[in-house]
């Protein structure tokens, strides 16, 4: 029996689909168990995440985080490489993106700054995931290892960079001073309401534009161009690639400086769209999430923005159902996370097996 006989839809929609319902499954089970109706609960989760046009704000405005460090993690690994370091480098990513707006807030239009604050938001992701790729490629160092390491170095030297040199005068939380509102990306509903269209307030900014741009970029790149087919070549076979007359060590650097340059434009989205000035802690785990969002996506950027949507409705739908039922507390939330990802990473061979042969027998038959 052959594999090229399972439909493609069976492999990129239905198994995650199942995946996903059985997490959902064991959560209502987890409900029960606390003393609280699943079904309920769902209707809250549904309704704060998707029920009213505040609540979509709030969600997209959490899936454009998760498709920024989706798509770096999904590039990197294409290639073969498993970068974990999303989070240091969106750290850093957004450290270049408040730079600019500090220095340039009060002299220059946002027309100029933006642009600006985006190369420098993935100029500084980029420089950050560097060090880890020419180590990996260079040096042998494991990607894994070192991309982990780098995440807590990028902490501490925001800390230390936070406290010592950018915080605002007269304050004692490590915070810079607000952005004049030429550095400021504009919101949504803003924009929209000229035009006759009211929507509610929410964070949700020109930032989920650019994460769409992204897709469009990652799609262009991967598929459509040279640089993509070496990056597959060697993900798919390095020995391969090698003979073949790929030089590796220079894919895996470039492809790492692209992954880091995708995640440090998570500082596009909190720095100069909602916070409007740099602080600590601002990436909130998204650079771990996008582990999930890429794995659950596989790899591929339609499915990136779906199950980015998908983790942002959690999010946005757990504060609510959190709100609407105080028994379930902000960690229960967590724990249906967790299932998602559960099923829809580790297990999600789980129904692959028996799907595939029940669609390879009606295809022999």
């Amino acid at each position: 029996m052959s594999q090229a006989k399972v439909p493609v839809w069976v492999n990129v929609g239905l198994i995650p689909l199942l995946n996903i319902l059985l997490a959902f499954l064991v959560s209502g089970l987890v409900f029960l168990a606390i003393g609280e109706d699943p079904i309920e609960a769902a209707g809250y989760l549904i309704y704060g995440a998707f029920g009213y046009d505040e609540g979509i704000g709030y969600t997209l405005y959490y899936a454009t985080n998760l498709i920024f460090t989706g798509l770096a993690v999904s590039v990197a690994f294409k290639a073969g490489l498993f970068n974990i370091g999303g989070e240091g480098q969106a750290y850093i990513g957004g450290l270049g993106v408040g730079l600019v707006c500090l220095w340039f807030d009060s002299s220059l239009p946002l027309l100029v700054i933006a642009p600006l604050a985006i190369i420098g938001g993935a100029l500084f992701g980029a420089a950050w995931a560097y060090i880890p790729a020419y180590l990996q490629a260079r040096r042998g160092s494991h990607i894994v290892i070192t991309t982990i390491m780098f995440n807590f170095i990028a902490s501490s030297l925001m800390v230390y960079l936070m406290v010592n040199w950018l915080k605002a005068e007269g304050v004692m939380s490590p915070i810079s001073r607000t952005f004049e509102e030429s550095a400021w990306l504009p919101y949504l509903h803003d924009l929209f309401a000229p035009f006759g269209f009211e929507i509610g307030d929410s964070p949700l900014n020109l930032a989920f534009v650019l994460a769409l741009l992204c897709c469009v970029f990652y799609w262009g790149l991967v598929w459509h161009t040279s640089w993509g087919y070496q990056l597959r070549t060697v993900g798919t076979n390095p020995t391969a690639a090698q003979y073949a007359g790929i030089d590796n060590a220079k894919v895996t650097i470039w492809v790492m400086l692209i992954s880091g340059g995708l995640a440090g434009l998570v500082g596009v989205n909190e720095i100069m769209g909602v916070n409007h000035n740099l602080l600590l802690n601002f990436t909130a785990g998204y650079g771990f999430a996008g582990i999930a969002v890429a794995l659950m996506g596989r790899n591929h950027p339609i499915g990136i923005v779906l199950a980015a949507m998908l983790f942002g409705a959690l999010y946005q739908g757990g504060a609510e159902l959190a709100f609407e039922i105080p028994t379930i507390t902000p960690e229960i939330v967590v724990v249906i996370q967790g299932l998602v990802i559960l099923f829809s990473g580790a297990l999600e061979n789980m129904f692959k097996g028996k799907i595939e042969g029940l669609f390879l027998r009606r295809a022999a038959a």
